[in-house]
């Protein structure tokens, strides 16, 4: 065989297994036995090496995984990804509805669909090939992702030729619950820590420096947008679309419905409710979404979420547990923190050892003491919180909780910060406790870790240990002296070698590359998040000019105010 008649069998051989890939892992309705599908894949891998000059990285023997990245680079979102607004009972889909249907003027059809619960990524597709792949990260820009990416059979490498030129579609990354299941069971049998739950599993296996560890994850796909396209025009409507990238090779929700009223967007809602434990992965409610997109253009967004979707969420995943003891932690501001310590129980895959209590004043309008057996969720299936005691069982011995009781000092006589014994106060008209000292290491600890944090500076390796160790160290005094930090003083730290302080030191100098909005936020300034932070940005360009604003400039901004 010489290479004109190589290159036509394998183009021959490539089309057989994506047409295989995608009748298999997209329609659900194979055409080949495993047995043909091997023997074509290793008649491609025999070619392939006899020829090398014809292999491609769209090559389906590509999927295995790429040698080990020295790093993720970043990749900028044309639009940014947004995140949904929620709604947690019928009233406020309703609510929802009749605010879009107001502001869009005319009545429209809708588009519900599951909330799988896994990673979203943009897959970016030119002249037909896979050529980007990245996370959402902070919405405007993302990991990039492409050699994992390119090892879910689920994702097309290739696209027909009819495509548009150039597109980009988003998707979840998810790990099914059986698939969960059998990777832990492997991950135990090589004394391996177990993943806490698949959504875990799924974004510790996209963002794998080694592709060819994703490449042994049972990661799937489903497609739920098209981002953008070019080249071609496409249908006027979210169905639609979502349609057409079927017929195209994504894979896309076979439970997803298109609704004509309200009534029947919480009639979907409820029937999958009950059916929930009979989906193959975690999803935590419905999403609603505007099915023309003349009027998701004409609604837009507000802040990061647009107006025209809602998530409907599911109620969080509930357990029983006993308190044992109510314990205080400092925050980066200075509050004195109720922490819930319990008796560790399940909850939704994850064993629950603590949980927030806002503040003292809410225990007491919920009455919760400590001994009581309480009702505990994952709020949003992540953060857990008691949300009622279980008077029922109670045997009399239980306490309430008293928060100046709490933290006096009997060798001071007065009540003390936990951390550093500094003097406790409560402003008039506050429902919080705070420490007096600004200097005090949970504070100064709590305020670098925000700095740290993705949405902030987003260095990297610096969290509650980290950041801990840092400072007990002497090597920083506070989030200013991070850029001060060489690999040699890293060294010193326990656990930290060569390569990781390598990897830190890059992560901080890849900090100072951050837009102004992410430093403003990271400054830890209170009642400024991240939304306030671009609006401060968008209307002042620089830190400079910032500084300078007077009180009347600021209070004029929408979203300030006094």
């Amino acid at each position: 065989m010489d290479i004109n008649e190589a290159a036509k069998r394998i183009e021959e051989i490539r089309a057989k297994l994506n047409d295989a890939n995608y009748r298999y892992y997209v329609l659900d309705a194979p055409t080949i036995t495993d047995s043909d599908y091997d023997r074509l894949m290793q008649e491609l891998k025999k070619l392939e090496d006899q020829f090398p000059s014809l292999l491609t990285s769209n090559s389906p023997t590509q999927r295995v995984g790429a040698t080990p990245a020295a790093a993720f680079g970043v990749i900028e979102h044309r639009y940014p990804l947004l995140s949904l607004g929620n709604a947690f009972t019928d009233e406020d889909l309703l609510a929802w509805y009749k605010r879009t249907l107001k502001l869009a003027g005319r009545p429209f059809d809708m588009v519900c669909e599951h909330k799988i619960d896994g990673l979203a990524v943009a897959l970016v597709y030119i002249d037909g090939k896979l050529d980007t792949g990245a996370t959402r990260g902070d919405g405007l820009r993302g990991e990039n992702i492409t050699q994992n990416l390119r090892t879910i059979r689920s994702i097309p490498l290739e696209l027909p030729k009819d495509a548009p030129p150039r597109m980009e579609v988003r998707g979840e990354v998810y790990l099914t619950k059986s698939g969960f299941h059998k990777l832990n069971e492997e991950r135990s049998r090589q004394e391996l820590s177990l993943f806490a739950n698949p959504r875990n599993a799924a974004a510790g296996s996209v963002r794998q420096l080694d592709a060819r560890i994703t490449a042994t994850r049972p990661l799937d796909i489903y497609v739920y947008s098209l981002g953008w396209s070019e080249g071609k025009t496409m249908p006027s409507t979210h169905w639609d679309t979502m349609q057409y990238l079927k017929s195209i090779g994504f894979r896309t929700n076979p439970h997803s419905r298109r609704v004509e009223t309200i009534e029947e967007a919480r009639a979907y809602y409820h029937e999958w409710l009950e059916k929930i434990e009979t989906m193959n992965y975690e999803a935590d409610g419905v999403v609603v979404k505007c099915n023309p997109f003349d009027i998701q253009v004409q609604l837009g967004d507000i802040g990061r979420e647009p107006r025209w979707a809602i998530a409907y969420k599911f109620p969080a995943i509930q357990a029983i547990t006993r308190l044992l003891d109510i314990t205080i932690s400092v925050g980066r501001t200075g509050t004195l923190n109720p922490v819930a310590v319990l008796e560790p129980v399940a909850v939704g895959g994850v064993t629950v050892k603590q949980a927030a209590m806002h503040n003292e004043d809410d225990i007491r309008r919920k009455d919760i003491r400590i001994g009581d057996y309480v009702l505990i969720q994952r709020a949003g299936e992540v953060i857990p919180e008691i949300i009622a005691p279980i008077v029922e069982r109670r045997k009399g011995n239980e306490k309430p909780f008293d928060m100046a009781e709490k933290v006096y000092d009997p060798s001071l006589g007065r009540p003390a910060c936990p951390v550093c014994k500094s003097e406790v106060f409560r402003p008039e008209g506050e429902v919080m406790y705070y420490c007096s000292n600004a200097a005090c290491k949970a504070q100064v600890r709590g305020r670098i870790e925000h700095f740290c944090s993705r949405g902030a500076m987003d260095i990297r390796g610096v969290g509650e240990m980290q950041s801990a160790a840092l400072l007990d160290r002497g090597l920083i005094q506070d989030a200013a002296d991070l850029y001060y930090l060489t690999r040699e003083s890293l060294m010193t730290l326990d656990r930290m070698g060569e390569k990781s302080a390598t990897n830190l030191i890059n992560a901080i100098n890849n900090s100072k590359e951050r837009p102004l909005s992410s430093l403003i936020y990271a400054l830890g300034i209170r009642h400024i998040g991240g939304e306030n932070a671009r609006l401060l940005t968008a209307k002042f360009k620089s830190m400079d000019s910032l500084s300078k604003a007077t009180k009347e400039e600021l209070m004029t901004m929408e979203g300030i105010g006094p």
